[in-house]
């Protein structure tokens, strides 16, 4: 048998290790969710769409607490779930390599653990920060020690209430058909799960064969020796420049609206279990206060992301440069700014994501209902903020609430577990740091509403429990009679 009190220094040994934690820990659970069922189908408890990081972490919170009967259902292959290995071009996370992330507060399986355990404790000392290769190992790998219960291939065509109060979810796997009836759905769909990825107006004046946006798949090889161009300056804005530049582009220019790049990373440099814990505490006008000012200041590009694309003779920046004009010109486009006029190739918007519940046919049944910020909060006059003001107002679970109470009861069985939480929870279901944190908010919430509904199962089996403790052997007959008659009597 294995010293468990030391490392474990190969990933066979530290499954071992995590296993013993578990075991320890009691955990996970035991199910105690009555099952339900409707037409001969079993219900299930909880659908979580989307099997990425967030959509793992959730699972692996609700089978921690006892909540057995869950799936999670993701439209990627196994193995291309979320970002890391499709669209996500930088070579490393931009979080610090030590952040425990999705790990539940077990060292057994933190990316440090995974991470020494196949390459070695020297290995971590000189890592800068996580691959994102490696990442997504680790995330294969989590999924696989934890058992969690992921179904690839299926992709979510509708979410609708029943007049039972729970939801039908109709998917497809291939051209199979498949209606999932779920008493909670958990949307576990990233940074554009409310939305999708936001192209400004002036896209639409050239032919779409001319540009993409960095949520696209791109064939960078394809652009070999092509002029580019790069809208925005962010974090994906100078890893997709870098792609083409490093797949052979001849010229990259990009364009920027501001005067100078952003160099402070405001919430970074707040980041605590204050925040953590404490945003949700905040009254409205902070919230509002401390998002508006973070996003007014902008978050730069990683410093490596930039040397990247600096490195290139051919690489221009464009500072104070917004785009006034895009036209076509035979068999490329050209952009022109306050600054100049540029003949480009190809164009990739760097500019984000947006949140826009029309985009999510998915969610047609439920969004004239779902309540928004700008139905809870007067907006002050001097912060204005469409993205705020379009961000849901969530419960206490991250579920949707009624923009008219009572017009959709149902909307609270949803829970929104993605980017768009971040105005009413703070930043716990986007990033690594506190993804955990979050998770174990959401799923004691939906634990505590599984609970309440049954209570008058969990009632019967209160009454129904007999399994004596005392078995009338315990004490020595005396002239008052023996303990089994005293507690026949009492009963």
């Amino acid at each position: 048998m294995s010293d468990l009190s030391a490392h474990p220094d190969n990933l066979a040994g530290l499954e071992e290790r995590l296993r013993q934690d578990l075991s320890w820990l009691e955990l996970p659970a035991k199910s105690w969710v009555p099952m339900r069922d409707v037409n001969g189908r079993q219900v299930v408890d909880v659908v979580v769409i989307g099997g990425g990081m967030a959509g793992l972490v959730a699972s692996g919170m609700l089978k921690r607490l006892g909540v057995a009967n869950h799936l999670v259902l993701d439209k990627a292959v196994a193995g291309q779930e979320g970002p890391w290995v499709t669209f996500a071009r930088m070579r490393t996370l931009r979080s610090p390599k030590q952040l425990t992330g999705p790990a539940m507060g077990l060292p057994a399986l933190t990316f440090r653990a995974y991470y020494e355990a196949r390459f070695g404790r020297e290995a971590w000392v000189v890592l800068d920060r996580a691959p994102r290769e490696i990442w997504m190992d680790y995330l294969i790998w989590y999924r696989k020690v934890l058992e969690l219960p992921v179904r690839n291939g299926v992709s979510v065509d509708s979410i609708i209430p029943r007049e039972d109060g729970m939801l039908d979810i109709t998917c497809h796997e291939g051209s199979d058909e498949e209606i999932i009836v779920a008493r909670h759905v958990v949307l576990a769909t990233g940074r554009d799960g409310l939305g999708g990825p936001f192209v400004p107006e002036i896209a639409k004046s050239i032919d779409r064969r001319f540009w993409a946006h960095t949520a696209d798949e791109i064939d960078f090889g394809s652009l070999r020796g092509k002029r580019v161009g790069v809208i925005g300056a962010g974090a994906s804005a100078m890893d997709n420049a870098a792609s083409a530049l490093e797949a052979g582009a001849a010229r990259l220019d990009m364009f920027v609206r501001r005067k100078t790049l952003p160099a402070i990373n405001k919430f970074t440099g707040i980041g605590s279990q204050g925040v953590v814990h404490g945003f949700a505490g905040l009254p409205d006008e902070w919230k509002w206060r401390f998002l508006n000012y973070a996003m007014g200041q902008q978050t730069p590009p990683p410093r490596l992301s930039v040397l990247r694309v600096s490195a290139f003779e051919h690489a221009h920046l464009h500072l104070d440069s917004p785009i006034n004009v895009l036209r076509q010109e035979g068999d490329h486009i050209v952009v022109t700014t306050p600054r100049g006029s540029y003949s480009i190739d190809f164009l990739i918007f760097g500019t984000g994501f947006k949140i826009d519940l029309a985009n999510r046919p998915e969610l047609a049944s439920f969004e004239p209902h779902i309540r928004l910020w700008r139905d809870r909060f007067a907006t002050p006059p001097s912060m204005a903020n469409g993205e705020l003001e379009g961000s849901p107002d969530l419960g206490e679970a991250f579920e949707f609430l009624e923009k008219a109470p009572g017009s959709c009861p149902t909307l609270s069985k949803i829970h929104c577990f993605n980017f768009p939480a971040t105005l009413s929870h703070g930043k716990l279901t986007g990033d690594i740091p506190a993804i955990s944190e979050g998770a174990d908010r959401l799923t004691r919430g939906i634990a505590r509403s599984l609970f309440v509904e049954d209570r008058e199962a969990h009632f019967a089996n209160l009454q129904a429990f007999d399994t004596p403790e005392l078995l009338g052997d315990e004490w020595a007959e005396d002239d008052t009679g023996t303990l089994s008659e005293l507690t026949s009597q009492r009963n």
